[in-house]
């Protein structure tokens, strides 16, 4: 380990150093330093990066190495082929590796390096195995354990629509009501309305971006992405200061987003957007996924349609119905929908087919009733005296008309059944 400028047995720093070397979501390098440990793993690749591509010393004994994206057979397929082409692929950022400069960065922004073991680390993140990230960059309240132990991913299109926009703020400023964390990735579109809802309702809110935390990312949610940071809320990244945001990391960003969180939630997403992904790999870690349904004539809501189909998610159209998916079963259960009163809701059949039968304008007699309802004149008789004790039926010399709820002075006894 000698020939890096820092301690490199230092299990931070080699995390640390981990996050610059492999890229987000690399399992072989995930499995090697779970295997051998951060420092060691790193002092292993050292010295196999300096044998010019030869494994030395030898391979390590893992239990198992994610086969080759690509599906390649032979030599390459085998686990030392999948080694050897990912220190092929760390060493050249082995080249004055030293991250101590990238945490005076962070020092400077007032930020911390959590580590898996950390108090504040958010241990769902374990559930991604090897895919888990080394470590993570944070500026604002470095206590994401806290932060994300009731927490939901709010994500969407980028291109958002004014009703995926009015929906979001309802839903993540509902959250936030509720006592939840709302998380999205920083973006414009549903990512920014998001947090911004959540803002606004007093409630903290964790941006997870695909760069790194010196420079926030897109430049236009600067002044966003600062006011989560500075009011309770976190700025967070598995890369370290001064990594840019290239595409690929987004997409991996978008596992952290689904990892962490006890739920997501897609208010809006074409075909083809990132929030898919988020949502297909929050399926897959067994985490609730819910989908905003749109018109079916918008193509910003075919994603979630899709989501629905597919039986990947369910149906959420406000923040009771997230709440209850992310929340404790029972705690958090959203309220019984009730639709409107009717004037027949609490009669029995036989009420219910005398109020049908009462002319809507007109009087009728018993008889009359009694024909139209298909019940018999005793029958009747108790159903008009229900109804109009109720107040939808009154008497008008020897028949009966309908009389709207209320319209009975109060106090009046109930006549006519004698009639």
């Amino acid at each position: 380990m000698s020939r890096f400028a820092f301690d490199a047995s230092d299990p931070h720093l080699a995390r640390a150093a981990w996050s610059r070397i492999a890229e987000p979501g690399d399992e072989v390098a995930g499995a090697l330093v779970a295997h051998l440990g951060a420092a060691e793993a790193l002092g292993w690749l050292a010295e196999a990066a300096a044998a010019d591509g030869v494994l030395s010393p030898a391979l390590p004994a893992l239990p198992a190495l994610p086969a080759p994206a690509d599906g390649a057979a032979g030599a390459a397929g085998t686990a030392t082929g999948v080694l050897a082409a990912a220190v092929g692929r760390w060493a050249p950022r082995l080249e004055n590796l030293d991250p101590r400069r990238e945490l005076r960065v962070l020092e400077r922004t007032g930020g911390a390096l959590l580590v898996p073991g950390d108090p504040r680390w958010p241990q769902a993140l374990d559930d991604l195995g090897a895919a888990a990230p080394f470590a993570l960059w944070v500026r604002g309240e470095a206590d994401l354990a806290a932060l994300c132990a009731r927490s939901v991913a709010v994500v969407g299109a980028r291109a958002s629509t004014g009703y995926g926009e009015h929906v979001a703020g309802q839903v993540a400023g509902g959250l936030a009501d509720r006592g939840f964390t709302v998380v999205s990735g920083g973006a414009y579109g549903i990512d920014a309305v998001a947090h911004r809802a959540a803002l606004v309702a007093g409630g903290p809110t964790v941006a997870v971006l695909a760069g790194g935390v010196d420079r926030f990312y897109p430049q236009g949610n600067q002044d966003l992405l600062r006011r989560v940071a500075d009011s309770g809320g976190a700025v967070v990244s598995e890369v370290p200061p001064g990594s840019a945001p290239y595409k690929q990391r987004f997409l991996a960003r978008n596992r952290l987003i689904a990892a962490g969180t006890n739920a997501t939630v897609v208010v809006e997403a074409a075909w083809r957007s990132g929030a898919l992904s988020t949502a297909r790999r929050a399926a897959a870690l067994l985490r609730p996924v819910g989908a905003v349904p749109g018109p079916v004539t918008s193509m910003a809501s075919g994603g979630c349609h899709q989501l629905l189909r597919d039986q990947v998610a369910v149906c959420v159209t406000d923040a009771a119905e997230v709440a209850e998916l992310a929340g404790v079963l029972g705690a958090d259960a959203a309220p019984e929908r009730v639709g409107a009163a009717a004037e027949a809701d609490g009669l029995d059949a036989v009420g219910r087919a005398v109020l049908d039968a009462l002319p809507a304008r007109a009087s009728a007699s018993v008889g009359s009733l009694a024909r139209a309802a298909g019940l018999s004149v005793p029958e009747v008789l108790g159903g008009l005296g229900a109804l109009e004790l109720r107040g939808l039926a009154q008497p008008d010399a020897g028949r009966w008309r309908r009389a709207h709820p209320g319209s009975r002075p109060a106090g009046a006894a109930p006549g006519g059944l004698g009639r």
